[in-house]
């Protein structure tokens, strides 16, 4: 399969998922910037106020897709967050580093959660 083809394959399935969701896009880019390499931002409101944010930097590398960066953040209305997931390397010492989870009043070890996964806790979460 052609590198594009990955890419635009996950661009369908994360538009279909976001679709069954009991929200609207405030903003949704799918930016290709090269045959094997993509960006993907999404801002999404939930019919309850909060807000999901998702950014991911993502390649296709050996015929797979591979995630360069993420943050996936959801807030309540008043901005309290809920979680956020990424890979920035703020937390060496915990044993997933990069990855990692924020929750309202810690940061925890996880590894890098699919974003399928992501849009169902959030919907949870709501």
């Amino acid at each position: 399969m052609l590198p594009h083809n990955f890419l635009e394959r996950y661009f369908v399935e994360i538009e279909a998922a976001v679709t069954q969701l009991p929200a609207y896009a405030e903003s949704y880019v799918e930016e290709i910037l090269t045959s094997e390499r993509a960006n993907l931002r999404i801002r999404l409101r939930f019919q309850s106020g909060c807000l999901l944010e998702i950014n991911e930097a993502i390649i296709v590398e050996d015929g797979a897709l591979k995630t360069l960066s993420y943050r996936y953040h959801l807030q309540r209305a008043g901005n309290e967050l809920l979680f956020r997931y990424d890979n920035t390397p703020h937390f060496p010492d915990l044993p997933s580093f990069p990855h990692h989870k924020h929750l309202r009043n810690a940061v925890v070890a996880s590894s890098k959660p699919d974003l399928l996964d992501v849009l169902q806790e959030a919907k949870i979460n709501i």
